[in-house]
């Protein structure tokens, strides 16, 4: 019986606590889960669109390209979310303001100089939507309430699957799409000299940008891809 008894003494505490380590490396100390800050101006709900079953996102940072592909088909709620504040410009020149080795890096929410910026509406937790909260995947970011999520999201840097439905507090995170392109951006942003601002730990010391944040079509895709084809080409 100790153990409930410390866990939920943790979770008044610190918003929530897991074991976050994969299972061949269980070693690795518990890390706090991907919490977001309560929004701070909630907004309207946007009115719903129609979404292709997989969409790409392009995430421009100061670190290089990161390249999503989002699952409407498996997380709609999610997805379109995530567009909406595409769209709308809103992770244009938000920071990656929490990253953690062997976990987690976050972004989503904050500036360059760490203020929080204004959300949408909580969004309903699709955490039961079969995907899994596997390394390159993109996954929403909450606080210990299960329908709270907004804007901030998480990219995992390695196989978290106690963040799985149920996890520990019985719904879990969601996951809504995969890094398909730039792990390797994702990988450097996890690994830098991170510092404390204020009540936020596991800030980088050197603020890391998403500069923009665009839907990539298909076609763009696929012209992308005949280019560094011909490329190659030429290099050869």
């Amino acid at each position: 019986m100790k153990t409930p008894s410390l866990l939920s003494l943790l979770t008044l505490l610190s918003l929530s606590l897991i074991t976050t380590a994969p299972a061949d490396e269980k070693d690795k100390k518990d890390q706090p889960a991907p919490a977001a800050e309560t929004p701070k101006k909630p907004a309207e709900k946007a009115e719903p669109e129609s979404t292709p079953s997989t969409v790409n996102v392009l995430l421009e940072t100061s670190k290089g390209d990161i390249l999503l592909e989002l699952d409407a088909e498996k997380a709609p709620i999610s997805t379109q979310n995530f567009l909406n504040y595409v769209k709308k410009g809103h992770y244009d020149g938000t920071v990656f303001h929490r990253v953690i080795p062997g976990f987690m890096v976050q972004g989503g929410g904050f500036t360059s100089d760490m203020q929080q910026k204004d959300t949408d509406a909580p969004i309903k937790n699709e955490s039961k939507n079969g995907l899994r909260n596997s390394r390159g995947t993109i996954a929403m970011a909450r606080t210990n309430i299960p329908d709270s999520a907004t804007s901030q999201f998480f990219l995992n840097v390695v196989d978290n699957n106690n963040l799985d439905y149920p996890s520990f507090d019985g719904f879990g995170y969601a996951v809504f799409g995969k890094v398909v392109e730039g792990m390797d951006v994702v990988d450097a942003i996890v690994a830098v000299q991170t510092t404390s601002v204020g009540p936020h730990q596991n800030v980088p010391a050197d603020p890391i940008t998403i500069k923009k944040a665009s839907v990539k079509a298909a076609d763009e895709k696929k012209a992308d891809a005949k280019a560094d084809a011909k490329a190659d080409e030429k290099a050869n």
